[in-house]
């Protein structure tokens, strides 16, 4: 039986992060009703955008007292998508004149920009007052009662404010957990690594390309972060070897005419004396190995007894990504499906989450939502799909969007933001090199401005 409330009804919740996410997901709850604390490390809002030259000492440690780094941002970083996609619906993504002036103008801007835009939005929406900065989250457990038994879909938040050095332990009716997954480093495994004598590093401690002068250098992957940086280093660098799961064949290219990238399949293994031998035979000497594989979903302060796990990146048991069945919806995650548009994706996300916690919009019971979950997984085995890509959405992302919309109420993706993002995306794919500042969607930048002006 579906889940019912008597009436509209505000809940107090808290949210985990001040990033993309937890700000739209503070606006969204608040727009319903609802009261709300959002608890940040940082000293700013903008999450991962929040650019810094730190990095950490030893990021493959797996020591958990060691000082983290929440930005995996890197100095040339700019936007994969057009600014007309990225953002939120009532707060359009365009070029700034007047009092505040774009800091990055261009359709991809630097991650600068982005930052910009996020400060402004919340600036725009009165969300800093509802942030605690730099208070770190330490453990969120469902309340208990007095009795010993678990509350009614209560959380209990402790919680550390640097400044002050004091703890705090609250009670909040509701849990959205918007803390990103750009933090901790998924490593590739690499036989003999621990032997081995040249630098080993992540891509979240990139940063800028002279490090890397004359260095002969291993990348490993073939997204984004792979494909920036192997660019970024060109010039610097003697040598950049990449290394990929998807590529058999030791290609030479030559790109913008450079002649010191090559292209291999993944690392067999290395060796004490520096050297790296690649599946299809190849064997270089190299001095540094950096992982491009992307992250871990972490959420170090979560204790839910085992109901919510990551397993191989599959955060779960999650209805549509987002509730837990066993605590639905009184604990939610915004954010978490990737190869995604985040930030729209992130507000229907968010609007979602407030109406059913107010009681406007209904859940299905939890038997059904984890009768679908089930199903999902069976369909994943069934088509040898690994564990890790439980959350990859991809060309399903507008159906997934268009759905939420139908449970808000609101209107779906409009056309002309599908195609931008289909193309966009099929650019980067033919042309990598230039596809941020060479395009021929004209008429659907006119169509998105006209859209633009209904908000102004």
């Amino acid at each position: 039986m579906a889940q019912s409330f008597s009436s509209i009804k505000s809940r107090h919740v808290a949210i985990i992060g001040a990033g993309p996410s937890g700000l739209v997901a503070a606006r969204e709850l608040r727009r319903e009703g609802h009261s709300v604390v959002v608890f940040e490390r940082q000293n700013q809002v903008g999450g991962t955008w929040n650019y810094t030259d730190h990095v950490e000492p030893d990021p493959l440690s797996v020591d958990p007292t060691r000082p983290v780094v929440h930005s995996s941002v890197y100095g040339s970083l700019r936007t994969n998508f057009p600014r007309e996609c990225m953002g939120f619906r009532d707060f359009p993504f365009v070029v700034r004149s007047g009092v505040s002036e774009s800091i990055d103008p261009r359709r991809f801007p630097s991650h600068y920009e982005v930052l910009a835009y996020l400060q402004e939005f919340a600036k725009e929406f009165g969300i800093e007052e509802m942030i605690r900065f730099e208070t770190t989250v330490v453990r969120v457990a469902p309340a208990v009662e007095t009795d010993g038994e678990v509350g009614n879909g209560k959380w209990r938040v402790e919680s550390t404010e640097k400044e002050k050095k004091v703890g705090r332990d609250e009670i909040y009716d509701a849990l959205v957990v918007c803390n990103g997954h750009y933090i901790e480093p998924r490593l590739a495994q690499i036989p003999g690594i621990s032997s081995w004598p040249g630098k080993e590093m992540h891509s979240h401690n990139y940063r800028l390309p002279e490090p890397f002068k004359d260095q002969v250098v291993v990348i490993i992957g073939n997204s984004s972060s792979a494909d920036d940086i192997s660019r970024d280093i060109l010039g610097a660098a003697k040598e950049i070897h990449l290394a990929s799961w998807s590529n058999a064949a030791d290609t030479f290219i030559k790109l913008t005419g450079h002649t010191n990238l090559w292209m291999h399949s993944m690392i067999e293994r290395v060796h004490e004396d520096g050297s790296v031998v690649f599946q299809n035979g190849k064997t270089i000497l190299a001095d540094v190995i950096m992982h491009c594989t992307g992250y871990k979903y972490h959420f170090p302060f979560l204790d839910t007894n085992g109901s919510v796990t990551v397993d191989d990146n599959r955060v779960g048991p999650l209805y549509k990504h987002i509730f837990p069945p066993t605590f639905a919806p009184w604990l939610s995650f915004v954010g978490i499906p990737w190869k995604v548009v985040p930030f729209p994706m992130s507000e229907l996300q968010s609007k979602w989450i407030a109406g059913v916690m107010s009681g406007r919009i209904t859940l299905p019971s939890k038997e059904d939502m984890m009768l679908e979950i089930k199903t999902l997984y069976a369909i994943l085995e069934a088509q040898g799909i690994p564990k890790r890509y439980t959350h990859y959405l991809g060309t399903d992302q507008f159906e997934y969007y268009d759905w939420l919309a139908s449970q808000n109420g609101c209107s779906g993706t409009e056309e002309w933001w599908k195609e931008m993002c289909s193309t966009s995306f099929m650019r980067k794919i033919e042309h990598p090199e230039t596809y941020r500042d060479e395009w021929e969607d004209h008429h659907l930048i006119s169509q998105a401005y006209q859209d633009f002006s209904l908000y102004e």
